[in-house]
């Protein structure tokens, strides 16, 4: 028999009550025309599916979540007085940032940066649909809730996405840009906040880099581009947050910029904006 990375036993239902719902809510009041959504804000994995068989150096790892992401988004949060939705499951178990539709691989990933998953190895439709059910429909279910509650405010309110990334996947060359702005064809956001950063001039901020906004972003494509507000996503370099005083910095730089998006009330208008292949049609 082979027992190389056997799959662990995953007893009983996906979750137990125990666990935590979906997502967080900060700031359920506010009426800043801002939502902030934080996809992989948690690294949590439920004990009783033995942790997905990985160590506690692969779960504390960017495999499992974005590093300082939680943190930044809780003190934007509090500068901007606005709402924020944070996912509170591993990327691991699924990655509420991907359409479930597709079921692409990276979905739920058998593999992450050359390293095995193997509580995601061999699951069944009903498993991958569970957590599709249980995990990533309430939290888009609830960014759109945050949404339609903000839509009271203003047309179009704004939604802004904190991801953070590793200086360099394994084996890979070092990424060299400090953030990344990453946006589909809506420059609303996007365009002033790269040259808000830009004014620093020791930043090398990318332009959907190290990823693109036409290829990874469905959950701002889904609430943002498809409904025609006006959405972006920001990836931070990990190792630039990695004490609270760093996260500091970073959450007075973006609150002074978005600060300044939101003073033009123009911004706040339903806006679509041809995807990529339309454009290239």
């Amino acid at each position: 028999m082979d027992t190389t990375n056997p799959r662990p036993k995953q007893a009983g239902s996906l979750l137990s009550p125990d666990d935590p719902r979906a997502f967080t809510l900060i700031n359920p009041t506010a009426v800043a025309p801002l939502l902030l959504v934080c996809d992989h804000a948690s690294n949590y994995i439920p004990p009783h599916l033995n942790h997905l068989g990985l160590p506690p150096s692969l779960r504390e790892d960017h495999i499992a979540w974005d590093r300082g992401a939680a943190d930044l988004v809780q003190l934007l949060s509090d500068r901007l007085e606005c709402r924020a939705v944070l996912a509170n499951y591993s990327r691991l178990l699924i990655d509420v940032n991907r359409d479930p539709k597709l079921n692409e691989p990276s979905l739920i990933p058998e593999v992450s940066d050359n390293h095995p998953i193997p509580g995601n190895q061999g699951l069944t439709p009903e498993e991958r649909r569970q957590r599709v059910l249980r995990i990533s429909d309430p939290y888009h279910h609830e960014i759109e809730r945050q949404l339609l509650a903000l839509g009271a405010f203003v047309k179009a309110p704004m939604i802004f996405s904190i991801h953070t990334f590793t200086p360099a996947m394994r084996g890979g060359q070092p990424r060299p840009w400090h953030a990344g702005m990453l946006w589909n064809q809506d420059p609303r956001i996007a365009k002033p906040l790269m040259a808000h950063l830009r004014r620093h001039e020791h930043l090398m901020i990318g332009d959907n880099e190290p990823y693109s906004g036409r290829e990874f972003a469905y959950t701002i494509d889904r609430h943002g581009h498809a409904q025609g507000l006006p959405n972006c996503a920001i990836e931070i370099r990990q190792d630039l947050l990695e004490s609270h005083e760093a996260c500091l910095w970073w959450a007075d730089k973006l609150s002074d910029g978005l600060q300044e998006i939101m003073k033009h009330a123009d911004v706040f208008q339903v806006r679509f904006y041809p995807d990529q292949t339309e454009q290239a049609v």
